[in-house]
């Protein structure tokens, strides 16, 4: 016997197990083949054999639970039908296949990621694969983060492909989920959330209110970026916004915290620990309360209700607040009125640690 120089095994051996689901296919067509003449010779074969298909094809399927299936670009017919016999989706491929040919549509199936449910028949299937009707993925980007924080979480994204792009400048992508597909590009991804920010600051710049303390849709969205950072209270943001205009149009400095970690970490890296009297009087441009008027970029990305709040702030006559321990803020008009909020605060706070 002649060894074969790969395995060890004779020629005719040889990758014999990925020929088995070839061979049983040739049976089973050979087995149709001869079931169709054999009922053709005695009459009504035919229609026998049409209707055994066909009630193969639009029955219920083998599957017992939803399953998923990814449908690589470049397959063939007879590919998609095995992956689908694999996963236990269909039985009798030649049906499926010969149905599909027999409609045209096998020139029509797409590829990606399918979700099965229970029972599915092949005709659906077919359906399913003819339609694009691919499985729908979802990735969340709250609010306030900065530009590395969002570019962590698209690189951690399931079914996403391909290299991240440049960082972009924060204040450039959109907070909000947003859907794709398995294969879908990152930088596809990164630039829809560019594109939805740049519609989003144009479409609420037309509707600012009058006589705002900045000039451009770019220092609104600073100032936005700011209020996004100093409150999760939704109902909050247009007074903070309103806070700090009042400031802007007094010539007080903005005095805001957020402002002041971005100087310490960029934006790259949490703090991770509280701001001290010393972090306030750093010589940085961010430093609110060390500049005039606003940093010379955003601090993060914020979202709609802070772009919103920033183009149309409250009318109020605050100019101070402080956090009130509840997870809002205790807002006020005067030095005075603050000092008290202020000592409010400490004393909550004493209780608390």
């Amino acid at each position: 016997m002649v060894q074969d120089p790969i395995g060890g095994l004779p020629p005719e051996d040889r990758n014999g197990a990925s020929r088995r689901p070839r061979r049983r296919g040739r049976i089973l067509r050979a087995a149709l083949g001869l079931f169709f003449l054999t009922t053709l010779a005695t009459g009504g074969g035919v229609v026998a054999l049409f209707v055994w298909a066909e009630k193969t094809y639009v029955g219920p399927g083998p599957l017992g639970a939803e399953t998923t299936v990814v449908i690589e670009p470049g397959s063939g017919l007879q590919r998609i039908a095995a992956d689908l016999v694999e996963a236990g989706v269909i039985v009798q491929p030649e049906v499926f296949t010969a149905m599909l040919r027999y409609s045209g549509d096998h020139r029509r199936l797409t590829a990606g990621e399918f979700r099965f449910p229970p029972g599915v028949s092949q005709k659906t299937v077919a359906e399913m694969l003819v339609n694009h009707e691919v499985v729908n993925r979802f990735v969340t980007i709250p609010e306030g983060l900065t530009s590395t924080e969002i570019f962590a979480l698209i690189e951690q994204a399931d079914g996403l492909t391909g290299p991240m792009p440049q960082l972009p400048p924060e204040g450039s992508l959109l907070p909000e989920t947003y859907q794709y597909v398995r294969g879908d590009a990152r930088s596809s991804l990164i630039r829809r959330m560019t594109v939805a920010m740049d519609a989003t600051v144009a479409g609420l710049w037309e509707t600012r209110s009058e006589n705002l303390p900045y000039a451009t849709p770019g220092e609104a969205v600073i100032l936005a970026s700011i209020v996004e950072k100093e409150t999760g209270v939704a109902g909050e943001r247009a007074r903070i916004a309103g806070v700090f205009v009042n400031r802007l149009r007094k010539g007080m400095r903005l005095q805001s915290d957020p402002t002041v970690v971005f100087a310490l970490t960029g934006g790259r890296v949490p703090l991770g620990r509280a701001l001290t009297r010393r972090d306030l009087k750093i010589d940085h441009p961010y430093n609110t309360y060390g500049i005039d008027g606003l940093p010379p970029g955003p601090i993060a990305n914020p979202g709609r209700e802070s772009l919103a709040a920033a183009m149309n702030p409250a009318q109020t006559e605050d100019l101070f607040f402080v956090a009130d321990g509840t997870g809002g803020h205790a807002f006020a008009e005067t030095l005075a009125e603050h000092n008290r909020n202020v000592a409010k605060w400490r004393k909550r706070r004493g209780h608390t640690q």
